[in-house]
């Protein structure tokens, strides 16, 4: 059986090298192969148990009181209370951290387009009472867009045996 090697297609940087893997060195390649990969799992691991960990919260109310939290305009157009609709919540953040863990490719967009518009509902809730924690989520949206974007890359090279299971048993030469 002929073994085959993905590489990625060549761009010029503008200083004369190539600027894709294709053209690093084996060792180079092998390293950048294997940060992604790690980073890829931190990212999985960290957006699989944290919207778990939020979404029991929005049940039991340990950290802060959510319903606080919710715009008023977003409360008058959903039925029930404000503690209702975060039940809700807490069942699709607890349903989107384990699609994280069983799908990344689908559930890192899920996360950040969810994200989203928790950034949305902070910015409109009580101008600028929560501008900070929107800032924050705004971040959170983008690291969870990373963990879909290597999620497409990682979880098919990984199937494929390109990569290994997983990152962290194997020593890399960087």
């Amino acid at each position: 059986m002929e073994s085959t090697t993905v590489q990625a297609p060549q761009r010029s940087t503008g200083n004369g090298r190539a600027g894709y893997a294709g053209a690093q060195p084996a060792a180079e390649s092998t390293a950048v192969n294997t940060a992604a990969h790690q980073a890829f799992w931190l990212l999985r691991i960290g957006f699989t148990v944290a919207p778990i960990l939020f979404g029991l919260d929005k049940f039991f109310n340990w950290s802060v009181n959510w319903p606080d939290y919710l715009a008023s305009w977003i409360n008058n157009i959903v039925p029930g209370s404000a503690q209702d609709f975060m039940y809700f919540v807490g069942g699709v953040e607890i349903l989107a951290g384990i699609l994280v863990l069983l799908a990344p490719r689908i559930g890192a967009f899920i996360v950040a387009a969810w994200l989203g518009g928790i950034v949305v509902n902070l910015l409109t809730y009580n101008a600028p009472t929560y501008y900070d924690i929107a800032l924050r989520d705004f971040g959170l949206m983008l690291a969870a867009l990373t963990l879909g974007r290597l999620a497409l890359a990682v979880v098919p090279a990984r199937k494929s045996g390109l990569l290994p299971r997983s990152p962290f048993g194997r020593a890399s030469s960087a």
